[in-house]
């Protein structure tokens, strides 16, 4: 199955919430969560400079296994699966057994995911990436087991505390407001 009849897989099987998950051909993924719609939303690349494009067009020319390299600035952002800057070989699947957690509700997910769109982070590959924002937005809690020398599902406290950081003040203003 091509790449695009995997979206098309996707975009009628998923519910709000999925983790998505876009496996790279070199052995490492790209996270983000089912938004309906056909949508998904994950770190993508930020507003950036004419020198840091070029430079990311650069690496991405010599490094044609990667999709959008996330360096410096990311921003969280919601866009249709297909759109995702994938490299070539990429596999796109619903990956929700890859983590030792229950689900949030349906509620409580959608409050963070409107609490961080649109919000800009530093990428970290270990301490603050797309799997973290995705294990997030659907559990609560940031975790990344794709890193060797890290334990599997331990969650990475300074990640959700970060997001949490976003999420709770927002949530406060709007129960004040009801």
């Amino acid at each position: 199955m091509d790449y695009q009849e995997q979206v098309g897989e996707i975009v009628s099987t998923a519910k709000f919430g999925d983790l998505i998950e876009f496996s790279y051909p070199i052995g490492y993924s790209h996270w983000g969560v089912y938004d309906e719609d056909g949508h998904v939303i994950h770190f993508a690349v930020a507003e950036e400079g004419e020198t840091l494009k070029l430079i990311r067009t650069y690496l991405q020319s010599i490094l044609p296994v990667c999709g959008d390299l996330l360096i410096g600035e990311t921003r969280i952002r919601r866009v249709p699966l297909g759109e995702v800057n994938v490299p070539s070989g990429a596999q796109v699947l619903i990956s929700n057994n890859r983590h030792a957690f229950t689900p949030s509700t349906p509620e409580d997910m959608r409050l963070r995911r409107d609490a961080l769109l649109d919000q800009v982070f530093t990428y970290d590959l270990l301490k603050l990436n797309c799997e973290h924002f995705a294990t997030f937005v659907r559990y609560g809690k940031a975790v990344c087991n794709q890193i060797p020398t890290r334990s599997k599902n331990a969650e990475n406290a300074e990640a959700t505390a970060t997001f949490e950081g976003i999420v709770s003040p927002k949530e406060t203003a709007e129960n004040h407001s009801e």
